[in-house]
């Protein structure tokens, strides 16, 4: 058998792979990826916490949010490399038992219908209410802009983030 390398693979530095130690959900695990591997990826593919959907893939849907300390994220462009010693939040480790305020009024006000923007939307909520406890319909309108319903459920996530911020544990 001849054996020869094809010239897309002779450039090794693109499988170059580097280990990583991330607080996710408030457990440190090291991860060992590539560091261009974005951090949906890093969180499905290599520890199974698959709560954190893929949309679009070029941050335009927000349906892969997630914290990156207390500010939403789109992880579909976030590389590993770039996430340093800063604390990551995805869906599951919003709240232990799914209590979380914002979540709470998901429930209240039946925002979900096919459910599959919906970690995103939270997660986008969530950040938003911790730097604004009391928004008005336009602040709300603005923050969400970017999180994109395919089934038009708009009017029930706002009166959700409006219920959640008036909530005492918001």
């Amino acid at each position: 058998m001849n054996f020869s390398l094809n010239s897309s693979y002779s450039n090794y530095d693109s499988f170059i792979m580097a280990n990583f130690n991330l607080n996710i959900n408030g457990k440190n695990t090291q991860i060992d990826v590539d560091p261009s591997t974005p951090m949906l990826w890093v969180l499905r593919d290599h520890l199974n916490l698959v709560g954190t959907k893929y949309g679009c893939g070029i941050s335009q849907c927000g349906t892969c949010t997630i914290h990156l300390g207390d500010v939403a994220v789109r992880s579909c462009q976030l590389p590993v490399s770039v996430v340093g010693n800063q604390k990551i939040t995805t869906i599951e480790g919003l709240s232990e038992h799914g209590d979380h305020p914002v979540q709470q009024a998901w429930l209240e006000h039946d925002v979900p219908q096919c459910g599959y923007c919906q970690a995103g939307q939270i997660m986008n909520a969530a950040a938003f209410l911790k730097h604004n406890e009391n928004p008005t319909d336009e602040q709300i309108d603005a923050a969400m802009n970017g999180n994109i319903c395919r089934c038009g459920t708009y009017t029930r996530i706002k009166k959700a983030i409006r219920t959640a911020a008036n909530s005492e544990n918001a």
